[in-house]
């Protein structure tokens, strides 16, 4: 009896050793033997320090940070500007003998700290636009990695669905013909046949979630070369800080800075406002030629415009109005960044200890689950479906464990965005392995 079922005995020798890679301590990660999805140009996979100095090179979203900083200095220097001066001609009479010309230079001159105060709220704009570059390369940073990670274990998840698929048709193989054989019911051969039909669309998923993967990491690198695929070890987790070291960055997160440096800019604002209460001057000095006297005369003026009808009260008011608005936003940002920071911190603590658990007892389980089903349906003690159950378990639990490392890598990139991270510096990153 045991003979009949020798070749479906084989297809599941083969799942058995195909599958056992799991049940050790590390996890299989995509290399360049991957296929590259249809319309990919990119011949060599991609590898994240290359990902990150594309986008750092590419992403347009970053050059715009740029420009935004380039605009806020040339704001600066126009700040700093003196006013012109204004040269005046006057000529009274036209006849040649009793005319009188008139030539004057008039200086206005700046009271009150408003060009200081001008200076100070363009300083700080500045300090604005280098804050929101430095938070537009963290949230580059953390997109492009969770992206990268994304892609990659859409990569192994194909990987995985390709070698399910093979097992599933070996196995439905050998059931066909047995049936053939005539040693089994038909029944065996269709339901072999509907879990190989299972796997084939669980590959087409995993190929569709691969593609929409690869698409979004070459979206969030800014770059228009395709990429082919990925090239990384997906257990490649970064260390997060203590609970105690998180709420310490988060003085220096980039939200909470920027939100704090525009309290700044606001107040400097209100400085300028309260500083164009006070009138300028005006001062004017000149010629005067009377034809009629035959002489020169000298002519000397003050100009002092009188703040009576405009004290620019409604000015000082909004000024000081946004400021507070500005220091309402500081205080919720940094109740959301606190929210937010510890969302993250939990989210990545339990995938991490689901990670370990799933390594530690539930694929060695499966593991072990799935080498009694096979041995047994081997001996003829359990029949093809156990096995098949078994096999199927078991691809589950690899699958939730990709799920977990995803959760993982996703985490750990919101917590460095939230946090911030070290500056990228595209000469300091690692170059790709060729």
């Amino acid at each position: 009896m045991r003979s009949l079922y020798a070749p479906v005995a084989l297809a599941i020798v083969a799942l058995a050793a195909s599958t056992c890679v799991l049940a050790q301590s590390s996890f299989p990660t995509a290399g360049p033997a991957m296929p590259a999805p249809v319309g990919a140009t990119t011949s060599q996979p991609l590898t994240l320090p290359l990902a990150l100095q594309r986008a750092l090179e590419a992403n347009p979203e970053l050059s715009g940070a740029r420009n935004q900083l380039g605009a806020a200095e040339g704001a600066r220097v126009q700040a700093g500007a003196w006013l012109n001066p204004t040269v005046e001609a006057l000529l009274e009479d036209t006849r040649p003998e009793t005319r009188t010309t008139t030539i004057a230079l008039s200086q206005p001159i700046e009271l009150g700290g408003k060009r200081d105060a001008r200076m100070a709220a363009a300083d700080r704009a500045i300090d604005i636009a280098r804050a929101q570059l430095t938070a537009r390369q963290y949230e580059l940073q953390a997109s492009v990695t969770a992206a990268f990670f994304a892609a990659l274990i859409a990569q192994d998840r194909v990987s995985l669905a390709r070698a399910s698929l093979d097992l599933a048709r070996r196995g439905s193989d050998a059931a066909g013909k047995r049936v053939t054989a005539g040693k089994v019911s038909p029944v065996e051969e269709t339901k072999a046949k509907v879990a190989e039909a299972e796997v084939r669309v669980q590959l087409l998923q995993a190929e569709g979630e691969l593609k929409t993967a690869l698409q979004q990491l070459r979206a969030a690198i800014g770059s228009g070369a395709a990429i082919a695929a990925v090239d990384g070890n997906a257990l490649d987790v970064p260390a997060m800080p203590s609970a105690e070291q998180a709420n310490g960055l988060l003085d220096s997160a980039p939200a909470l800075l920027e939100a704090r440096l525009e309290i700044q800019r606001q107040q400097a604002l209100v400085e300028l406002e309260r500083a164009k209460r006070i009138s300028d001057v005006t001062f004017t000095l000149g010629a005067k030629r009377d034809a009629e006297l035959a002489r020169n005369q000298a002519v000397v003026g003050v100009s002092i415009p009188l703040p009576v009808f405009d004290a620019n009260r409604g000015n000082i008011q909004e000024a000081y109005k946004r400021r507070d608005k500005a220091e309402d936003l500081a205080r919720a940002t940094e109740v959301r960044l606190l929210a937010e920071v510890a969302g993250a911190r939990q989210r990545f603590e339990t995938s991490v200890e689901e990670v370990a658990a799933l390594k530690r007892e539930i694929l060695p389980g499966a593991q072990s689950a799935f080498d009694a089903a096979t041995k047994g349906y081997e001996l003829g003690k359990f029949s093809y479906l156990d096995a098949l159950d078994a096999q199927r378990t078991l691809l589950q639990a690899r699958a939730q464990y990709l799920r977990a490392l995803a959760e993982t890598h996703r985490s750990a990139s919101d917590l460095n965005r939230l946090i911030g991270t070290p500056g990228i510096d595209a000469a300091a990153l690692p170059k790709a392995r060729p």
